[in-house]
């Protein structure tokens, strides 16, 4: 993905815990804000990311849904680098199914497809998984052509990020429900000449020592 022999490191983050993490199936709804425990988070991410020392972030790219831009605020405040929103960040589109409760949803024939093949889901009037992974690699592979030999953070949603994992590792699609992305935890893939290094995942603790082994 990487166009320049300078490596890329993009540290994905999941936006924080909101009211009803857990609970709905929010999607793309609008009007989704981080919780108080979810603005904690988004402080102490910002903290951690800012501590990596040498790595110093150049950019900060976010999904222009409310929790996580202010995820991304949260840790602007940190590292003193301004915001800029990209759609290509964005959640999966779940269509008819947005705003729905999980608990209902876990009830419909289908919802055993969500889980077990992704690969051949729809959502209804909204996104499969395969646009939304081919979206946010596609994003991804932009950002790092613009931001050779740079340390990034892209502020996204764990489905998403999940999908990028997926496809950094040649796992296939059918598998990235295995994988657990934790609000405001850091998932950190390195960008080189010779392909994408997945140096941690969902990591909830110490960034300063990321590099490949």
């Amino acid at each position: 993905m990487a166009s320049s022999h300078r490596p890329c490191l993009i540290l994905l983050v999941r936006h924080g815990q909101t009211p009803t993490t857990g609970i709905e199936l929010y999607g793309r709804k609008p009007g989704i804000h981080l919780s108080e425990i979810g603005a904690e988070q988004a402080r102490k991410v910002g903290a951690r990311i800012a501590a990596m020392g040498a790595k110093r972030i150049t950019a900060i790219y976010s999904s222009p849904l409310e929790r996580t831009k202010e995820t991304a605020r949260a840790i602007s405040k940190e590292v003193s680098v301004k915001v800029k929103q990209d759609r290509g960040l964005l959640e999966l589109d779940v269509g008819d199914w947005t705003g729905r409760k999980l608990s209902h949803l876990r009830k419909l024939n289908t919802w055993s497809a969500v889980q077990k093949y992704p690969s051949g889901f729809r959502f209804p009037n909204g996104e499969s998984f395969v646009e939304m992974q081919t979206r946010m690699s596609d994003t991804v592979a932009r950002l790092v052509t613009n931001h050779p030999g740079e340390t990034i953070v892209a502020v996204s949603h764990a489905d998403p990020i999940r999908a990028l994992v997926a496809h950094s590792m040649g796992t296939h699609l059918d598998l990235f429900q295995r994988t657990v992305v934790s609000p405001c935890s850091v998932t950190a893939i390195l960008y080189t000449s010779g392909g994408p290094v997945v140096l941690s995942v969902n990591n909830t603790g110490e960034l300063s020592d990321l590099s490949p082994a």
